[in-house]
C-alpha cells in the first residue's frame, strides 16, 4: 500500500470515529490446552523411494460422492491407435426400481447411487531424465463404472465362473483369436492362451457395467473400499507404481494404464452370451440395459 493510500484509509477511519491503532498481545498456549486441539492438513505430501524412480504423492484429505457421465473419452492417441477408448463412460448410477439395494443401502426409482471416493491423490514418478509419469487415484474407492469400451490398456480384476462352478481370473486380448495383452486390448477371456469369442472370450463392449471395490467377506451385499483404483500416464516402459501400503508394485508400460479392481464374479455364459453384462441405469431418461 502506498503512503497516499494508507493516509486515505487512516483518514476514513478517523472520520468514522474508528481508531486505526490496534493493540493486541500474543499469549502462549499451555501444553494441556494444545493437547485438546485436533486437526488434519488438507494436503499430505509423501516422498517415496523406488528402485528406478523416486515418487512424490500428494493426497487431499477429502471425501467425494459423485455421479458423472462422459459422452466420449480418448486417452493415449498415438501411433495409429488409442490406449483407452470409450463412449458413455459413467461413474455411479441411478436406481431403476423402488427398493433397489446397492452396497447395503436401499434406494427408490430415480435415486442417485453415487460413486464413493475418499482421499484422492496425484503421484509423480521421476528419474534422471525428469518426470517419467504420473497417476491419479483414491486411497478408498467403491461404486459402479459403466462404459462402451473398445480399447483398454491396463488391468481388470474380474473373475468368471463356468458351468462346473470353477472360478477363473480374466485376461485381456488384442482381438478375437489374438494374444493376451494389457495394451490396447479389445476382448476379455479366461484362457491366457486362447480367445475364442462366444466361447471363452468376448468383446469388452459386452462388459457394460462393473462394480469397483473389494470383497469384504460380508453376506449382506456390501462392498469393501479398494485402494487400487487409479489411472497412470507413463513416458516409458518400466514405471513400477507401489501399492498404497508399500507392500507390492504394479509395473506398467508406456502410455495410459488403468487399474480397475472389482469384487465381481460373473457367469461365463452371461459374459460371452449375445447380451453380455447388463448396463446399469446412468441417465435420467432410462435408456435400457444396453443403453443404445
Amino acid at each position: 500500500m502506498t503512503k497516499q493510500a494508507y493516509g486515505c484509509a487512516a483518514l476514513a477511519m478517523l472520520c468514522l470515529g474508528i481508531s486505526p491503532v490496534s493493540q493486541a498481545e500474543l499469549e502462549p498456549i499451555s501444553d494441556n490446552a494444545m493437547g485438546e486441539v485436533t486437526g488434519q492438513a488438507f494436503m499430505q505430501i509423501e516422498n517415496i523411494p523406488g528402485q528406478n524412480h523416486e515418487f512424490t504423492r500428494m493426497t487431499l484429505t477429502m471425501d467425494v460422492e459423485t455421479r458423472v457421465n462422459i459422452d466420449d473419452i480418448q486417452a493415449g492417441q498415438i501411433n495409429g491407435g488409442t490406449d483407452f477408448s470409450a463412449t458413455h463412460l459413467a461413474l455411479g448410477h441411478i436406481a431403476r426400481n423402488d427398493g433397489e439395494v446397492f452396497n447395503g443401502k436401499t434406494y427408490n426409482a430415480g435415486d442417485d447411487i453415487p460413486f464413493e471416493a475418499r482421499m484422492p491423490y496425484i503421484e509423480l514418478a521421476e528419474d534422471a531424465a525428469g518426470l517419467a509419469g504420473f497417476r491419479m487415484g483414491f486411497q478408498q474407492a467403491r461404486g459402479s463404472v459403466s462404459s462402451h469400451t473398445t480399447s483398454f490398456s491396463g488391468d481388470i480384476g474380474l473373475k468368471v465362473q463356468d458351468a462346473t462352478g470353477a472360478v477363473y481370473d480374466t485376461y485381456l486380448f488384442d482381438g478375437d483369436g489374438g494374444a493376451a495383452t494389457n495394451y490396447r486390448a479389445s476382448h476379455i477371456g479366461i484362457d491366457p492362451n486362447s480367445c475364442v469369442s462366444g466361447t471363452n472370450c468376448t468383446p469388452l463392449t459386452h462388459l457394460q457395467s462393473l462394480t469397483i471395490g473389494e470383497d469384504n467377506g460380508s453376506t449382506d451385499g456390501t462392498i469393501g473400499f479398494t485402494d487400487a483404483f487409479f489411472i497412470g500416464f507413463q513416458r516409458d516402459d518400466g514405471v513400477a507404481w507401489k501399492t498404497l501400503d508399500g507392500a507390492n508394485t504394479i509395473s506398467v508400460g508406456k502410455g495410459v494404464f488403468i487399474n480397475l479392481p472389482t469384487n465381481m464374479t460373473v457367469d461365463l455364459s452371461q459374459l460371452v452370451g449375445p447380451d453380455g453384462i447388463d448396463r446399469l441405469r446412468t441417465h435420467q431418461v432410462d435408456m435400457g440395459t444396453k443403453l443404445f
